[in-house]
């Protein structure tokens, strides 16, 4: 399974946008240099609240690029960077992958996903309806949520626009991805 990196993101400070990079540094272990949200523990502000020692699962937000075409054609004009991700993809399934899944990020940068981004109320903030607009039932009912995942550096890297990305699936049995 093979996709392609579309744009990198980083913001020094907690905005909810992050603004558009030539590349972006993964470092391991950390996350996004100089990204706001970089660092062994967690350093999501509502996260922080809770248990300042936790570790931090959310280093790298990617987010699929389909996503913006959805909300576009649903007369939301929102793009790369506006939700906060630090890399938008295209081609890949990210919301389908299992837990673990190890994305091979241009020539040498690894992470490694840990669950799915669990939209807040920043978004409505961002853009009226959007939440809505991010959030669907499946045929069982069951809460969709299409803001994208969360991921851990595992190895360190140079990302940039137009970089291959590959996955590797974990082990069976696969974990289905769940908030984090």
């Amino acid at each position: 399974m093979t996709g392609r990196v579309v744009a990198v993101h980083r913001s020094s400070s907690h905005h909810f946008s992050k603004e558009t990079e030539d590349a972006i540094t993964l470092v391991e272990g950390l996350g996004v240099e100089g990204d706001a949200h970089a660092g062994r523990t967690v350093k999501h502000r509502s996260r922080v609240a809770r248990d300042p020692s936790a570790p931090n699962l959310r280093q790298v937000h990617l987010l699929q690029s389909e996503l913006f075409d959805e909300l576009v054609a649903r007369d939301h004009a929102v793009f790369p960077g506006d939700l906060g991700e630090n890399i938008t993809t295209r081609g890949i399934d990210l919301l389908a992958l299992p837990a673990g899944s190890v994305l091979h990020l241009g020539a040498t940068a690894q992470v490694e996903v840990t669950g799915l981004r669990n939209p807040c109320s920043q978004i409505d903030r961002f853009q009226p309806g959007l939440m809505a607009a991010v959030l669907a039932r499946d045929a069982q009912g069951q809460l969709v949520r299409k803001a994208g995942v969360m991921a851990v550096v595992r190895r360190g890297g140079i990302v940039r626009p137009q970089d291959t990305i590959v996955v590797h699936l974990p082990a069976m049995p696969h974990k289905v991805l769940e908030p984090v």
